[in-house]
């Protein structure tokens, strides 16, 4: 490529980077700020804000909400998303086109859609009330998808040869399993199993239509603090901190995803 070409996707890779993440610098700027309210440049350094989030019940509690309704639809997820990847990888029968474009369907479709739909599925078919539970099925059916796309990538670039050396050395389905194939997808699971959790742990749309009223997770108490006076500084130390979560998380899901023992 020519210098005036290589300059030009240089700008435009800085100018992207820098839209993406001077946003969340302003944020965390802000969560340090001494006013009582948000306002650019931020009024000094101080850490009260970080201290009365964390003396916030109402914020405690909705943590808490969300660490349990991700971990709970993740686990969920991977256990569908990695049987139905082992199912569609390893087998051909009539109809595996259409299971493998209906697993990936619920990510595609917008939220809103997702969360009307389970709503009424939930308080008009069923019969049930909306609280954990329907929010553990609600993120586990786009969860899921986050964990048989990293599966099934997996099974796709791992040799058959190996389950076929393995059977040819007498040994069985399940010591197979045991020491050639779990070992394979080992990683892509840990990394289906992060981004799973995180892209649970922030949902907001499915979730307001599907929690009820009687349950508040940390993106809908973000959103419904913001407009408050004095709450937006708190809310921003809130976002704060699930960046410094975040980040490190979605780095590790990113190297494991990458890592292939099969090499």
């Amino acid at each position: 490529m020519s210098l005036p070409a290589r300059v030009v996707l240089a700008g435009i890779a800085v100018f992207t980077l820098l839209f993406l993440y001077v946003p969340l610098f302003v944020v965390a700027r802000l969560s340090f700020t001494k006013a009582n309210s948000i306002s650019w440049p931020p009024d000094g350094w101080t850490t009260a804000w970080w201290r009365e989030a964390w003396e916030t019940e109402g914020a405690r509690d909705a943590l808490l909400n969300s660490v349990y309704v991700a971990l709970t639809a993740t686990a969920i997820a991977l256990l569908l998303g990695s049987l139905a990847a082992f199912a569609l990888q390893r087998y051909q029968f009539f109809g595996k086109q259409t299971v493998s474009f209906l697993m990936v369907l619920p990510i595609a479709l917008p939220g809103i859609v997702t969360g009307l739909a389970l709503q009424n599925s939930f308080t008009r078919v069923l019969g049930v009330g909306l609280g954990f539970h329907s929010l553990v099925v609600a993120h586990a059916t786009f969860c899921v998808v986050v964990a048989y796309n990293n599966v099934i990538a997996r099974l796709r670039r791992s040799s058959p040869n190996l389950l076929e050396a393995s059977a040819d050395l007498g040994a069985h389905g399940s010591q197979t399993f045991r020491y050639i194939t779990f070992p394979l997808v080992r990683s892509a699971l840990v990394a289906g199993g992060i981004l799973a959790f995180a892209l649970s742990f922030d949902e907001i749309v499915v979730t307001t239509f599907t929690a009820g009223s009687g349950y508040l997770t940390l993106p809908q108490w973000i959103f419904a603090n913001f407009a408050r006076p004095k709450t937006p500084v708190v809310v921003n130390v809130v976002a704060t901190f699930v960046m410094i979560v975040s980040i490190p998380l979605a780095w590790l899901a990113q190297r494991l995803g990458d890592h292939d023992p099969s090499r």
